[in-house]
């Protein structure tokens, strides 16, 4: 009987687990497969992409020209200059954003989100996020989490600890087609499949 019950037991457990993959998979029609396909592409790597800026060195200040102005801020607003090199072959466009993890709302805050940067274009100049400046033909500045098209300067809360604003560009094997007005997340949804090579730098601001 011992033995019986046994059998009856393993039988039951492995109909089970059989069963797990499609209850797991469930989740409002969604399979697993999909679900971690629309999660970032943490294993893409710098590929020979290079970033840097002449207003401040990676893991630099910030200065008060970037900041922003306003909310008790005084700086200037101005999104530095940014020049890169070493995208891989079949690159066809360019994204630029700038995070904000250390922003006290549960999720960070996105200052700079700009698209379809052409593949010949080697920089931005200083002010291309915030009209001092023309950006190359073709890209779009999409919102910020601030609900404005642009760059959006540093402003963290008095007191607080310097923030990390980390910039990233990713080179990308498609131009995007999105709707106006799209989101941070939208945007970086839309990354997902079509980034080649990413690299970051990163700047810091506290007051």
């Amino acid at each position: 009987m011992k033995n019986a019950l046994q059998g009856v037991l393993i039988v039951g457990g492995l109909l089970l687990a059989g069963c797990a993959p499609s209850m797991g998979s469930g989740m409002m029609g969604m399979s697993m497969d999909r679900l971690s396909v629309a999660q970032p592409a943490a294993g893409v790597g710098a590929n020979g992409l290079t970033l840097s800026s002449p207003q401040f060195s990676d893991g630099g200040t910030l200065a008060a020209e970037q900041v922003g102005s306003g909310n008790g801020c005084t700086g200037q607003n101005v999104s530095p200059a940014l020049s890169w090199s070493g995208a891989p072959a079949g690159t066809v466009s360019y994204v630029l954003t700038t995070y904000d993890p250390d922003a006290p709302t549960g999720s960070g805050f996105w200052h700079w989100v700009t698209y379809n940067i052409p593949a010949s274009a080697t920089g931005l100049d200083k002010g291309a996020g915030s009209g001092g400046a023309t950006p190359p033909a073709g890209t779009v500045l999409s919102n910020n989490d601030g609900g404005q098209s642009g760059y959006t300067g540093p402003c963290p809360p008095p007191g607080d600890k310097p923030h990390r604003y980390v910039f990233t560009l990713y080179a990308l094997n498609k131009t995007l087609t999105l709707p106006p007005n799209a989101s941070p997340a939208y945007v970086g949804f839309n990354l997902n499949g079509a980034t080649l090579a990413k690299t970051s730098i990163s700047g810091y601001y506290g007051r």
